[in-house]
C-alpha cells in the first residue's frame, strides 16, 4: 500500500528518498499516527516532504491514494448502536433543524431529486425553494439556505451543505514569494565548503584498517584532521532611503546570515559603497573603516554578498562627488569594481521585484557591472545566487 504511495510521490516530481521513505515507516510503526487520519496525514507530510513548495502536489498524491480513508473498520460501525447516533444528533442539532432534515431524505434521495431538476430546469432562478438558483430555500444552488442542500456554482455562506459541486483548483506554491527566516537558514545551508585542517584529532577508521592489513594484523591508528567549514563571507548591506521599506527582510536575512555561516563578515553602506564603510549604523570614528582596508584585510578566497536596491541617482554612481552625503573624490562605481575585481566570487542580492529593475537606470548599470550576478531577494533568486556564489572561478 505505502510502496505505490512512495512510487506516486516520485511520479508527482516530489524528491522523497528511500531513507525518509524508511523514517516514515518506523513513524506508522511506533504508533505515532494515533490511529487518525488527520494526524496520518501530517506524520506522512512531515517526513516525505522537505519544501513547502511541494505540499499542493503532496495534498493531490495524498488524496488520489487515500480517498475515502476511515480509521474505524466497518466492524466497528456495524456495532454502534443507532440510538446512540440518534442522542448524538439531538444533542448538536436544534429541532427545527432535525425536522428538515430528516424530511430530506436520504444523500441519495437528494442526489436523485438533483438529477431531476437538471432535467427539467430550462433557465436561471433566482429565489424560490425548488429549482436551482440563488437566494432561495432550494436545496441547489447558492447564496440561500436549506439546511441540507447541495452547494453550486457560488461561495459557500451557512457551512451546512451536504455537497459541494465546484472543481476543485489547485496550483504550485509562488517559488517568488519573499523568504522568511527558516527559509534564509535552509537556503544558506548550501553555503558549506568543509576540508580538513589543523591537527589530527578525528579517528580515522578506514585509515587505521588499511594501516593495520599492510602490517600483517598489527594494530595501527590513524588519526585525521576534522572536517570544518572554511567559506568566508563578508556581506556588504546597503541601509537607509529607499532601504527603509525591506528593513524586516534584510533583518531575516541578516540574521539566517549569523546563525549559518560561521565565518561571516559584515559592513554597512548608502547607496553605493564609497570609500569607506562602517560595522554600526551611529558611523562614529571607531565603527568606520576605509574600504581599502577591507580590501587588503580579506582576501580573494572570501565570497563577496552585497545586499541593496542598488536604486539611487546614475550621478552618485558615476560622479565624483555625486553621494547625497558627503564629497566622494571617486565616483561609487570605481569602488564598486575595486571590489568586484579584488571579490572575484560575489553576487549582488536586491530585495526589490525583479519586474521593477528595468524602470531604474542605476540598477541596470550595476546589473551590468556585476556580469549579471544581481538576484532577487526571492527563494527562488536564492538558490540561484548561491549557486553562482559557490560555483569555482578563475
Amino acid at each position: 500500500m505505502f510502496v505505490g504511495f512512495f512510487e506516486d510521490l516520485r511520479a508527482e516530481g516530489i524528491p522523497v528518498s528511500l531513507r525518509e521513505y524508511l523514517v516514515f515507516l518506523a513513524a506508522l510503526e511506533s504508533e505515532l499516527s494515533q490511529c487518525r487520519v488527520d494526524v496520518f496525514y501530517y506524520l506522512a507530510r512531515t517526513t516525505l516532504v522537505k519544501h513547502i513548495q511541494h505540499f499542493d502536489r503532496f495534498d493531490r498524491v495524498f488524496g488520489r491514494r487515500f480517498r475515502g480513508l476511515s480509521m474505524t473498520s466497518a466492524k466497528i460501525r456495524d456495532e454502534i448502536p443507532k440510538e446512540w447516533l440518534a442522542q448524538l444528533s439531538d444533542m448538536f442539532l436544534d429541532p427545527e433543524t432535525l425536522s428538515k432534515l430528516k424530511a430530506a431524505g436520504s444523500l441519495d434521495d437528494i442526489l436523485d431529486e438533483l438529477r431531476r431538476r437538471l432535467q427539467e430546469q430550462e433557465s436561471p432562478h433566482q429565489g424560490g425553494s425548488k429549482w436551482i438558483g440563488t437566494s432561495g430555500t432550494s436545496r441547489f444552488g447558492h447564496g440561500g439556505f436549506n439546511p441540507s442542500g447541495v452547494r453550486m456554482g457560488g461561495p459557500g455562506k451557512q457551512r451546512r451543505a451536504v455537497k459541494v459541486w465546484e472543481q476543485r483548483r489547485f496550483r504550485d506554491l509562488d517559488g517568488s514569494r519573499e523568504l522568511g527566516t527558516r527559509n534564509f537558514k535552509m537556503a544558506l545551508k548550501t553555503l558549506r565548503h568543509l576540508t580538513r585542517e589543523g591537527k589530527e584529532e578525528e579517528f580515522d577508521l578506514t585509515g587505521t584498517v588499511k594501516a593495520t592489513a599492510r602490517n600483517a594484523g598489527y594494530l595501527e591508528t590513524r588519526f585525521r584532521p576534522e572536517r570544518k567549514n572554511r567559506l568566508r563571507v563578508l556581506m556588504l548591506l546597503d541601509v537607509g532611503g529607499s532601504m527603509a521599506s525591506h528593513v524586516r527582510l534584510c533583518e531575516e536575512l541578516f540574521s539566517a546570515a549569523k546563525s549559518e555561516i560561521e565565518h561571516l563578515e559584515w559592513f554597512y553602506f548608502h547607496n553605493c559603497p564609497y570609500e569607506r564603510l562602517w560595522r554600526r549604523n551611529p558611523r562614529t570614528s571607531d565603527c568606520c573603516i576605509a574600504t581599502d582596508e577591507v580590501i587588503r584585510t580579506f582576501g580573494r578566497h572570501y565570497r563577496l554578498v552585497v545586499v541593496g536596491d542598488a536604486a539611487m541617482s546614475p550621478l552618485e554612481l558615476m560622479q565624483p562627488g555625486g553621494s547625497v552625503e558627503h564629497w566622494n573624490a571617486e565616483s561609487g562605481a570605481d569602488w564598486l569594481s575595486r571590489l568586484l575585481q579584488h571579490f572575484s566570487k560575489a553576487i549582488w542580492l536586491n530585495p526589490d521585484r525583479k519586474e521593477d529593475w528595468r524602470y531604474t537606470q542605476s540598477t541596470l548599470m550595476i546589473q551590468e557591472m556585476t556580469g549579471n550576478r544581481m538576484f532577487g531577494l526571492t527563494l527562488d533568486g536564492l538558490r540561484a545566487a548561491l549557486k553562482t556564489l559557490m560555483r569555482s572561478r578563475n
